[in-house]
């Protein structure tokens, strides 16, 4: 086998290790379980989808100051919604978990991981 070969090998097997370890993590679990949880909340889904109509009407048309207050009644419900609030505090915790694993990668390969280049392919 090359070292080339090997080299890789030895990359992929320590990737998954660190994908098992990263879905293990409490953060992650935490995370997946606060998916489910609004996955299954068909009123909270509603109010979500509501929510995002209701902004997407009010970018496309002109302004119209009753979509406007219909907006910020939806975001009070959106920011009092124990379900949405548990999703994002996990979600942030996830974000935050990864950005120090960028971090510390970056660090030992001294140079940024994980970093946007902006465009795509074209």
């Amino acid at each position: 086998m090359s070292e080339a070969v090997s080299e890789t090998t030895a990359v992929e097997e320590s990737l998954q290790t660190f994908i098992e370890t990263l879905r293990d993590s409490a953060t992650y679990q935490q995370f997946v379980d606060a998916n489910e949880q609004l996955e299954a909340d068909e009123e909270t889904k509603s109010l979500l989808e509501a929510y995002q109509e209701k902004q997407q009407k009010l970018q496309a048309d002109e302004f119209d100051s009753s979509i406007m207050s219909e907006l910020q009644e939806l975001q009070s419900e959106v920011s009092n919604n124990d379900t949405i609030q548990q999703h994002r505090a996990a979600q942030e915790e996830l974000v935050a978990l990864l950005e120090e694993t960028n971090d510390v990668i970056s660090e030992q390969i001294r140079q940024e991981f994980a970093q946007s280049l902006g465009g795509g392919c074209c």
